[in-house]
């Protein structure tokens, strides 16, 4: 039973969390829906290509808005499209509508300028409908845009013609100085490739070597080990045959030492013994007659 009531509890949480998360969503689209915007309808003559809802709308550079409809007119040369724009954006009667595209990618944009602020907001046409633009004929248009890039290209190439002029003339030359030296470049090329294969069969010997002398080093160190232990055993027994052949030495010195003291003090208590001689120190010479 316990572990049903926790079952339970998990899945109303969770219930409860997709609950709270689809709110918040449909509360967020909604506020974004009902924000309040001011429709215009702006009419195109010729091709409006690359527009399309969605796309922005500009007041003077600055985003005021998007495309919300496109839509065909009437008159088959025109082009309709709905956008809506924030209420303060100042849209007078002579504003002036064309599209903007962005290079030569075809992103296009409605462009909405300024004009006199004493010119009268744009009203409502009485028949009913959207407050209407007209936009600039054959403004913004593509091929315009293409135009003007490529007349600020052909500026640039017109700007710089004699340096590239100069650059063809170095490539040409550069290009006819490798054609001349094709067969010195060939041998070059095989020059390189051989001094590099030469290269390489020298670090291969390098190596060898390399290994050759870590043997030899390691053979040397055993060797010296060896002879060290040697060494260093031959000390040791000489030190120890030296130490006895003191130790003996010593002893024979004390000894000399102590006959010596001996004869000294016998001579000292009795030394006639140096002239007539004589065993004891106690025993007098007989007088002669």
């Amino acid at each position: 039973m316990e572990d049903r009531a926790k079952f339970a509890l998990i899945g109303l949480f969770t219930f409860a969390v997709i609950t709270a998360a689809f709110g918040f969503v449909y509360w967020l689209h909604s506020a974004s829906g009902t924000k309040e915007t001011n429709p215009y309808l702006i009419v195109f003559e010729g091709s409006v290509s690359g527009l399309r809802v969605g796309g922005p709308v500009l007041f003077n550079g600055i985003r005021v808005g998007e495309v919300t409809e496109m839509r065909l007119t009437e008159n088959p040369s025109e082009v309709a499209a709905v956008i809506s724009v924030t209420p303060s954006t100042p849209i007078r009667s002579d504003t002036n509508v064309t599209l903007e595209y962005a290079g030569l990618t075809g992103i296009a944009s409605v462009s909405l300028k300024g004009a006199a602020a004493s010119s009268p907001a744009v009203a409502p046409p009485k028949s009913g409908g959207l407050p209407t633009l007209r936009a600039a004929s054959t403004a913004g248009d593509m091929g315009t845009a293409v135009r003007e890039t490529l007349a600020k290209a052909d500026a640039i190439i017109v700007e710089n013609q004699e340096s590239l002029r100069n650059t063809i003339k170095n490539l040409e030359t550069f290009t006819a100085a490798l054609a001349r030296n094709g067969d010195k470049i060939d041998k070059l090329v095989d020059s390189s490739s051989k001094l590099i294969e030469t290269g390489t069969q020298t670090m291969g010997s390098f190596t060898e070597l390399a290994v050759s002398l870590k043997k030899d080093t390691n053979q040397l160190a055993e060797s010296l080990d060896k002879r060290t232990a040697e060494i260093t055993e031959g000390i040791t027994k000489l030190t120890e045959t030296t130490s006895k052949q003191v130790t003996v030495v010593s002893a024979n010195l004390n000894r000399a030492i102590t006959n010596i003291d001996k004869s000294v003090t016998d001579l000292a208590k009795n030394p006639q013994r140096i002239i007539f001689g004589g065993g004891s120190s106690n025993t007098s010479p007989e007088p002669r007659r």
